[in-house]
């Protein structure tokens, strides 16, 4: 029992000690954190993050881009024979330079020329034919018409004879059988007069020549194919510029809608190119373009004509044309020529690619707004060693983090390195 008893004082004198211990402990402990509360503006700047700027400033970014294109005629049209015939003579050969209106070749025209003759016989027949038909119809006329007014005269005699007669008829100077008989005559006369004026009337209204002018105006059509036809056995070239093609010779037999040769105008001379869509951007609202032929060194322009809205579905390119004046031919056909879309010294908004946080498809960079910084994000162009080209999303000017910006947010609050 004694021995229980001085185990239990034992263990209460270790309970005692030990809480002795822990409140030392709690106690030294709470003696230390009023040192770091003390000092709060301490702590908070040591979170604010320390960044680097610079300018964000327009740069050379690499040579200028170039697109080859091709010269070619701006206009090509095949020439054709119109009749038919041998080639009597070439005028111009290939490789000439040939004005609109110009002959190139002869095709023998004798059997045309000799219908000609015929159809000039025809013409001058039928117009003799009329002639003759008109100063029968004039003479007609005029016979009629005097055969009227004698006519009326005789009738108007008659008249007169008739009532003197009525009067003797009436005095018992003339039987009823006289009178009778002139009374017959004279509507006989009257009649006849009707007749005649009918057929005046049917003369005037009626054109008995309508045939014969029928015949000299068929004649005269004849004629005129003729000469057309004539004007085709010259071949002529249709347009200005080089005869790239002339594919007879003499005694060559042609026909109608025989190709004979081809003429390729070179003033303006047209350039030609299929760009892709980047390139195409470049051009888009420009009205010129600059371009050089390569060795050569010279720098020309271009007006540009056409440029296509719309990508070409077979060859995912847009269609570009540009017209040149061309007055020396020193373009030719088949030429390249490289197209300048962006001139030499072309200055873009530029950062460094390490200033730029990807996430994703996305880019952005951050700028410093007084003591905070903004996200922004970008629109990339093109890469030149280490700097990258900008189209949108930031300013000339503006303040640029190139570093710690990887561990930064939006408008957070930072402090800038000396």
């Amino acid at each position: 029992m004694k021995h229980m008893e001085r185990m239990n004082k034992r263990t209460k004198v270790s309970a005692v000690l030990g809480a002795v211990v822990i409140s030392a402990a709690l106690i030294s402990g709470c003696s230390a954190d009023p040192v770091t509360s003390a000092n709060p503006s301490v702590e908070q700047e040591q979170q604010v993050k320390t960044v680097k700027t610079i300018n964000i400033e327009k740069q050379k970014i690499g040579e200028p881009l170039e697109q080859v294109a091709e010269v070619v005629p701006s206009l090509r049209m095949d020439v054709f024979a119109k009749a038919n015939g041998d080639v009597v003579q070439l005028v111009k050969k290939r490789g000439d330079y040939v004005n609109e209106g110009d002959v190139i070749l002869k095709i023998d025209k004798h059997d045309v020329q000799v219908q000609r003759q015929k159809g000039l016989l025809s013409v001058k027949s039928a117009q003799a034919e009329l002639e003759r038909a008109q100063r029968d119809y004039v003479n007609g006329l005029t016979e009629m018409k005097n055969s009227i007014q004698k006519q009326e005269q005789a009738i108007a005699e008659m008249e007169k004879n008739y009532n003197k007669l009525r009067n003797d008829y009436d005095l018992g100077q003339a039987t009823k059988m006289e009178l009778e008989q002139m009374e017959t005559q004279l509507n006989n006369q009257r009649m006849d007069l009707d007749i005649m004026r009918k057929k005046l009337a049917t003369m005037e209204s009626s054109n008995s020549m309508a045939a014969l002018e029928v015949q000299l105006e068929s004649s005269q059509l004849n004629l005129q194919e003729i000469d057309r036809s004539l004007q085709y056995y010259e071949v002529k070239a249709p347009v200005s510029g080089i005869l790239t093609e002339l594919s007879v010779v003499e005694k060559t037999t042609l026909s109608p809608g025989v190709q004979v040769g081809r003429i390729e105008q070179l003033n303006p001379a047209k350039i030609t190119a299929r760009l892709t869509e980047e390139a195409a951007s470049y051009l888009r609202g420009q009205e010129q373009v600059s371009f050089y032929v390569p060795d050569s060194g010279e720098k020309m322009q271009g007006t540009i004509t056409y440029l296509a809205d719309v990508m070409n579905v077979d060859t995912k390119t847009y269609e570009l044309n540009v017209e040149v004046p061309n007055e020396e031919h020193k373009l030719k056909p088949g030429t390249r020529v490289q197209l300048m879309l962006t001139e030499e010294e072309q200055l873009v908004l530029a950062v460094p690619t390490s200033s730029i946080v990807r996430e994703g498809s996305d880019s952005y960079v951050f700028i410093l707004k007084q003591d905070h910084v903004e996200r922004r994000k970008v629109e990339l162009g093109r890469l030149d060693g280490l700097n990258q080209e900008i189209l949108s999303g930031v300013e000339e000017g503006e303040r640029l983090v190139i570093s710690g910006q990887h561990q930064l947010v939006d408008q957070e609050t930072v402090k800038v390195a000396d």
